[in-house]
């Protein structure tokens, strides 16, 4: 070994290394509870989002619309029909927005 170069030992990169991996098996679990908050966050948002086009509709037409109602007169569109996690919505005769248990079945599925 030549005595006037520096650098890194294997040891000294051994330890980064080791730092650099417990840092991240920390932040991974943290990571992904935060994106099961954003989810349910997204979908109360686009519940409140679909009842004020309700409201809107029902003002325009003095009736409680269907889904299908305000996608046909462009409430919303037809890929607004299910919340960002896949969850299917559904309005009450009342006029109520609430989720569906379940997500969006695959387009290609049979019923």
């Amino acid at each position: 070994m030549i005595r006037g170069q520096k650098g890194f030992t294997l040891v000294e990169m051994l330890i980064v290394l080791l730092i650099i991996s417990v840092l991240i098996l920390i932040t991974i679990p943290n990571v992904t509870k935060h994106f099961a908050s954003i989810d349910d966050k997204g979908c109360s948002a686009y519940v409140s989002m679909v009842q004020g086009q309700v409201e809107a509709y029902r003002v325009d037409k003095m009736e409680y619309p269907t889904i299908e109602d305000l996608i046909a007169d462009d409430y919303i569109s037809g890929d607004e029909a299910t919340c960002p996690s896949g969850e299917r919505v559904t309005i009450e005769p009342n006029g109520h927005v609430k989720l569906v248990d379940g997500p969006k079945p695959p387009k290609d599925s049979l019923p």
